[in-house]
């Protein structure tokens, strides 16, 4: 997959060494995305760039914070992922901070723990970071019409969500509360799956290599119901998000780009 994107980011670069340079990274869950932007840290920090990473899993709300909007909001937002469960000044505050040139600590997230890591374990970016890689499973996606919402995609949202207050509320924090990160990207690279039940296949692969060694790893029906908080999002965004970003790989039930 390198190779594929790493022409295409070359020339987005080009000419622009002493300019601060946002490339997104979107794509779905299993999609790859970590994978892709750790080889691309490598490949441009042997070249010479100066290069950051982080993740929009990064800038997750405190455990307690998403306990307090399950509690006045809805429930289905203690658990962690979908837009209104993310520290959108944390994010902005970050890249504008690398943006000046400053020495900068990047925020990072324990998933083992469900809540954001100490800040004393936080990595820190160079000072003058020339190229900071952000992937997200959302990141960039625009909000859905209103009359998309109407109906359940899923059985979560059937069971737990069947006035639609909770997709709704999401909807309208990617409506509000997100175009000011998005703005911040420079240029997006779309890493597209084929449908949504790949998506599926591919998170539970993830989480199966995790029960080796994990014991507090999901089972597949945790799995199967987790990830249905991302489904709506992901059927969208692979019916939208192609036309508006700067790079879509389309793959195959491998990963391979096609």
């Amino acid at each position: 997959m390198i190779e594929a994107v790493l022409p295409q980011v070359r020339h987005w670069l080009a000419g622009r060494a002493n300019t601060f340079t946002l490339i997104g990274v979107a794509g779905a869950q299993g999609s790859g995305k970590s994978t892709l932007v750790r080889d691309l840290a490598v490949r441009l920090g042997a070249e010479g760039l100066r290069v950051a990473t982080l993740s929009l899993d990064d800038l997750y709300l405190t455990k307690a914070e998403r306990q307090t909007l399950a509690r006045d909001i809805h429930p289905l937002f203690a658990t962690r992922g979908v837009p209104g469960t993310h520290d959108v000044p944390l994010g902005l505050g970050t890249i504008a901070a690398l943006a000046r040139g400053q020495v900068v600590p990047l925020p990072r997230f324990d998933k083992g723990q469900d809540d954001r890591a100490p800040r004393g374990d936080w990595p820190v970016a160079p000072a003058d970071t020339q190229v900071l890689l952000l992937e997200g499973w959302c990141l960039g996606a625009a909000p859905q019409p209103e009359a998309e919402l109407v109906r359940p995609v899923n059985m979560l949202e059937a069971a737990e969500d069947p006035d639609g207050t909770w997709r709704r509320t999401v909807n309208a924090a990617l409506a509000q509360d997100y175009p000011a990160l998005w703005e911040r990207i420079d240029h997006m690279v779309f890493l597209a799956a084929p449908d949504w039940p790949v998506v599926a296949e591919w998170r539970e692969q993830q989480e199966a290599e995790l029960r080796q060694h994990a014991p507090g790893a999901m089972s597949p029906e945790q799995v199967t119901r987790f990830i249905q908080h991302y489904e709506r999002l992901t059927h969208w965004m692979l019916t939208e998000l192609p036309e508006r970003a700067g790079l879509t790989l389309r793959l195959d039930r491998q990963r391979r780009v096609v």
